[in-house]
């Protein structure tokens, strides 16, 4: 999701979004907590809404929009209320760009289930797309005040880039910061919080948060390059900068960032 921050240009800002938006589909659990659940626990109704979410999450992570809405309405048929389908229906429809759609949803599965931290969760993010930031920041905030949240880290990092978006730099920071501390192995708590700190002028510490990322095995991808590569830019540091440079044209050559580094699109 390569959107900019107060009308900034930057290629490859908040790289690393898509998990922070995705939640679990499974058919929710009757059982008391704590207790194991077993396949002789569902219900006839659990096991068909279950294999009917299956399918429309699949269809959902592949694009097909309107297959996936028709699992998840067969879902509904057979549990008109299950919390799982109302929310990823709205996530379907925020996804095919019917926001009226989407936001209906989310409203409607909050009637039914006003604590639930996934939710609030995912309804705030697609505020956050519609730049509706302060109503954004309330759902991400109730989300956060429930005990019983097992992701914190993930709306942390959903409010930040949220923040930054609209230009509140140093918010995003703190935040960002806080996400960080729960979630230090997240590539995307990572790469957001350098990203913000190299937009706050701290240099040596966004190298620090995008070294670790880039020090993993697997493959970088190309937003992670280009910010590590304008980092040492600003840092006057041209041997990293030709070999970050190198790396980008041989891994990502059709990439943005790459046709950005092309034309010497540093600070845009």
């Amino acid at each position: 999701m390569n959107q900019a921050v107060s009308g900034t240009k930057s290629i490859g800002f908040f790289g690393w979004m898509l998990a922070i938006v995705l939640t679990a589909c499974a058919a929710p659990s009757t059982q008391q907590p704590g207790v194991p659940r077993t396949e002789s626990d569902q219900t006839e109704a659990d096991r068909r809404s279950s294999v009917r979410m299956e399918l429309a999450a699949g269809y959902f992570a592949r694009g097909q929009f309107n297959i996936a809405l028709d699992e998840i309405k067969q879902a509904l048929l057979v549990k008109p209320e299950l919390r799982e389908a109302i929310n990823l229906r709205g996530l379907v429809y925020a996804a095919m760009g019917e926001s009226q759609l989407a936001e209906e949803s989310f409203k409607s599965a909050l009637r039914l289930y006003p604590r639930d931290a996934d939710i609030l969760h995912n309804y705030g993010w697609m505020l956050c797309q519609q730049q509706r930031w302060p109503a954004a920041q309330v759902q991400f905030d109730l989300a956060l005040a429930q005990a019983s949240y097992r992701a914190p880290s993930r709306t942390l990092l959903a409010k930040g880039v949220c923040q930054a978006r609209s230009g509140r730099i140093v918010e995003a920071e703190l935040t960002l910061g806080q996400a960080f501390e729960l979630d230090p192995a997240s590539p995307a708590v990572a790469v957001n919080l350098a990203e913000v700190l190299y937009r706050n002028n701290k240099l040596e510490r966004a190298r620090f948060y995008i070294k670790r990322v880039l020090s993993r095995n697997e493959p970088s991808n190309a937003s992670s390059l280009w910010l590590a590569l304008r980092i040492e830019k600003r840092l006057g540091n041209n041997l990293a900068v030709d070999e970050y440079s190198q790396s980008l044209r041989r891994g990502h050559p059709q990439s943005p960032e790459t046709q950005a580094l092309e034309n010497g699109q540093f600070y845009e």
